[in-house]
């Protein structure tokens, strides 16, 4: 099964904290000459993809390489990468780290990663900023010609709930107003992360899933507890129909345990391709179930821990 993400990368940085340097990278099967390449690379400020995201503050999707700011535009066409999503992590005003995903084109790819953004100052809606949506060229004309009050639809239920959200078969979902465009292209999950910059800024990055090409083949949310002492599984899917739910009641992930507490107490995103060695229940779980690899992304708000977003590959 091919995933709707082909690469995923952590850029960090230096000693100097002037610029950014690999930090790390989970790559799709005939992508090692792009690996080549990315791991000697380093980005200043506003410099390349994972710099323009460390000044925007925000996540930024690049649907286009050539004639753009991208710095590896004939490896990443030669390696058949068609978009670059940038996602900052900061705590506070410093940055963390920016997590750089890839996504692949070739016919049968259906699905969408797109940001939706409100200003409070200018409207009481979030409207598209841009998006990817592989071959699904329907659903992107309606999804740019759309707009979500606070509460509805996706992106308007995640900037209401300010923690990330996992919305399942969206085809029979009312919740998700674009339900019958999103049945017509096989379109059958959404999972959507918010992200502040500010009181009256307010990003959401959306992940939406086909089962053909899955965006990652395991999505998990962890979130600390009441006592803030440990991690407690809060919503997931899984590609294989697993109880999430069931497999994580009463389980919890202690801070700093694997790369999911190890999230929590670093505040750091993490990628990891040996679960075996992780030492958490989910990493775990995950070996159980045929899956190698997890991405983690931190969810940071006020300086402190929201919620762990996880997906395998």
């Amino acid at each position: 099964m091919k995933t709707f993400i082909r690469v995923v990368e952590l850029w960090v940085p230096d000693r100097t904290r002037m610029r950014l340097e690999f930090g790390g990278g989970l790559y799709g099967e005939g992508l090692s000459a792009f690996r080549d390449v990315s791991e000697g690379l380093h980005f200043g400020y506003d410099e390349g993809l994972p710099g323009k995201a460390w000044t925007s503050g925000h996540p930024v999707i690049l649907t286009r390489f050539t004639d753009s700011y991208f710095r590896r535009t004939d490896q990443a066409i030669a390696a058949g990468l068609t978009c670059g999503v940038a996602v900052p992590v900061f705590s506070g005003e410093f940055l963390q780290a920016v997590m750089v995903l890839f996504c692949g084109d070739d016919e049968a790819h259906v699905g969408a990663i797109e940001l939706w953004h409100n200003d409070a100052e200018t409207s009481h809606e979030m409207a598209l900023v841009d998006g990817y949506y592989g071959t699904a060229d329907m659903f992107e004309f309606n999804s740019r010609h759309t707009r979500f009050p606070r509460g509805f639809g996706l992106p308007g239920r995640i900037w209401k709930a300010g923690l990330p959200l996992i919305i399942k078969d969206l085809h029979d979902a009312r919740s998700f107003l674009r339900w019958e465009d999103a049945a017509k292209v096989g379109i059958n999950l959404g999972v959507g992360v918010p992200y502040r910059t500010g009181t009256d800024q307010t990003w959401v990055l959306t992940f939406l899933s086909a089962q053909a090409t899955p965006i990652a083949r395991r999505f998990e949310i962890w979130v600390p507890d009441e006592a803030r002492s440990a991690l407690v599984f809060r919503a997931g899917d899984c590609s294989g129909q697993t109880d999430l739910a069931a497999l994580y009641a009463a389980k919890s992930i202690a801070k700093g345990e694997g790369s999911i507490g190890g999230a929590w107490a670093t505040g750091m995103p993490a990628l990891n391709d040996d679960l075996a060695r992780d030492g958490s229940v989910a990493a775990l779980q995950a070996c159980a179930s045929g899956l190698s690899q997890m991405v983690v992304l931190p969810v940071i708000g006020n300086a402190r821990l929201d919620a762990v977003l996880a997906w395998y590959l």
